[in-house]
């Protein structure tokens, strides 16, 4: 004997889902104001440009290839009612997302990244008033020796940076080193986080031979205070501040006289949290060039937001963490007798 039920997808999914809090934590009104232009051009209307921009927030939320998302949207039934599609509607094909990574474009995803930031700053979740920036290499390819062979056969002595762009597939990668025996061939990731709530301010992709301190004009805050590490410690960074009035308070380097071991010590402590903005993410990239990885690291950052949005609502969760350790100076100022 079968028995027939009458169900909605939106019963499917349960109120604590992870999915109905993203909804919840962001309006989805401004990007679909945006998204509107491109509407009468679209060669995908069945699906919508909404319903498809949640079906790539989802693939860098879930770190999914399109034939891997095209699967998921098909048996995960959560999934099917975050991007919109009902128990019955055609999901998109995996060919799909490709074009619409191309038709969305980075400066698209730049202004969609930004209304989020704005929107966290009017409720007050994100200020610039203490940043923390970095950076972290990101791997395009392993090995080179199909592009060492090729250099020998065009008569190269050296595979170098500026032999790679004739021999190597990724036009824009390039060789970094960080310290005197860490290299890597590929790009190179700057953040800017907020030291408030943990949220990503900004980021940037950069091939991976510009230095840190290069990078950081493209995510320097527009004020307050800024922690970094030796990579920052130099003429070049504190221009950059100076230019966005802000303090910076990088660590100094060894050889520094005026360095205060102490004081760099609680830099580091205050720096230790953040730094699994960059634990959390992964090393290797997709895609080849500077603008399609830097498609990538604006869904990667508003995907890392949305996930910590949802802990922040936690109560177990310390929104920040300048306040449980004393500065040095404060320690040493607070043994000094008052003058009264």
């Amino acid at each position: 004997m079968h028995q027939i039920e009458m169900v909605s997808l939106d019963s499917l999914v349960q109120d604590s889902h992870v999915y109905r809090k993203f909804n919840q934590i962001w309006s989805f009104k401004n990007t679909e104001t945006k998204l509107r232009r491109f509407e009468k051009n679209n060669p995908h209307k069945g699906y919508g440009l909404l319903r498809l921009f949640k079906c790539l927030l989802l693939q860098f939320m879930e770190d999914l290839s399109d034939r891997e998302l095209e699967k998921f949207l098909q048996e995960n039934t959560a999934g099917k009612w975050f991007c919109g599609f009902t128990l019955t509607d055609k999901t998109p094909d995996h060919s799909v997302f490709s074009k619409m990574r191309k038709r969305l474009g980075t400066k698209l995803l730049s202004n969609i990244f930004s209304d989020l930031r704005a929107q966290l700053k009017r409720h007050g979740v994100m200020n610039e008033v203490f940043s923390f920036i970095d950076a972290s290499h990101l791997v395009a390819k392993a090995a080179l020796w199909t592009e060492r062979d090729k250099a020998i056969k065009m008569k190269h002595s050296k595979l170098n940076n500026a032999v790679l762009p004739k021999v190597a597939h990724d036009k824009q990668a390039r060789i970094g080193c960080k310290g005197k025996k860490k290299y890597w061939y590929g790009y190179k990731k700057h953040a800017c986080v907020d030291m408030q709530s943990g949220l990503i301010n900004k980021v940037a992709i950069t091939p991976a031979n510009v230095t840190d301190s290069k990078g950081m004009k493209h995510v320097c805050p527009g004020s307050g205070a800024i922690y970094a590490d030796k990579g920052y410690c130099d003429k070049h960074s504190k221009k950059v501040a100076a230019q966005k009035e802000c303090h910076l308070r990088a660590i100094k380097k060894n050889n520094m006289n005026d360095k205060n071991r102490d004081f760099d010590r609680w830099v580091s402590h205050l720096r230790s949290p953040y730094e699994r903005v960059f634990s959390q993410q992964n090393k290797r990239v997709r895609y080849r060039g500077v603008a399609k990885n830097q498609f990538s690291a604006f869904m990667e950052a508003i995907c890392f937001n949305l996930k910590r949005l949802v802990a922040l609502d936690s109560p177990n969760m310390c929104f920040c963490l300048l306040y449980t350790s004393p500065s040095p100076r404060d320690a040493t100022l607070s043994r000094k007798p008052s003058s009264a």
